[in-house]
């Protein structure tokens, strides 16, 4: 049977005339809670979500905007697990979800939301908890800060990266974000 919604009616491998499934993923951009009741309704908007890296061991600060999709550098070709012993000679990696919102002074930082990274390259293990990495997230994009579990160091280059990357954001960010690092 022909698909008239699909340019590819080529058959697939097992001879049948059904076309090859073809996995897709779908990101909606703009408000989707506009009011008509329709597709993508209670979708999360990502769009001011930023995730930032803290490399505490080398001093370093980097966005990776494959982390919305855990597929950045520092997650790239390692296989996570919810056990710490799995990453026995595992490096140290924050990844804090930086959400920026506006008011009528401007774009500001309004929510943070840090989740701890385990990472042994040689092994190609980690550790990460999967709910910490999604509440967090969550809490980041409802305009909460949850920084309380980094160690100070990285706290210091956190806020440092934050400052410099633009100092506009940082002056009109709420007193609890400037507070917590």
């Amino acid at each position: 049977m022909k698909d008239l919604f699909n340019n590819d009616n080529s058959n697939n491998d097992k001879g049948d005339d059904k076309p090859k499934k073809k996995q897709g993923f779908t990101i909606l951009s703009g408000d989707s809670t506009d009011g008509h009741g329709g597709y993508g309704v209670g979708t999360i908007n990502l769009n001011n979500l930023t995730p930032v890296f803290v490399d505490p061991a080398d001093e370093e600060v980097f966005i990776d905007l494959g982390a919305l999709h855990a597929r950045s550098s520092v997650e790239k070709r390692i296989k996570f697990t919810a056990n710490r012993d799995d990453a026995p000679n595992s490096k140290l990696y924050w990844l804090v979800w930086v959400m920026v919102d506006a008011s009528s002074s401007g774009p500001y930082y309004a929510g943070l939301g840090a989740c701890e990274l385990q990472v042994d390259t040689e092994a190609r293990r980690g550790y990460k908890s999967m709910p910490e990495h999604v509440n967090n997230m969550d809490k980041a994009l409802k305009k909460k800060v949850v920084v309380d579990n980094m160690d100070e160091k990285s706290k210091a280059l956190l806020k440092k990266f934050l400052i410099e990357y633009n100092e506009e954001f940082w002056e009109r960010a709420s007193n609890e974000v400037k507070n917590a690092l």
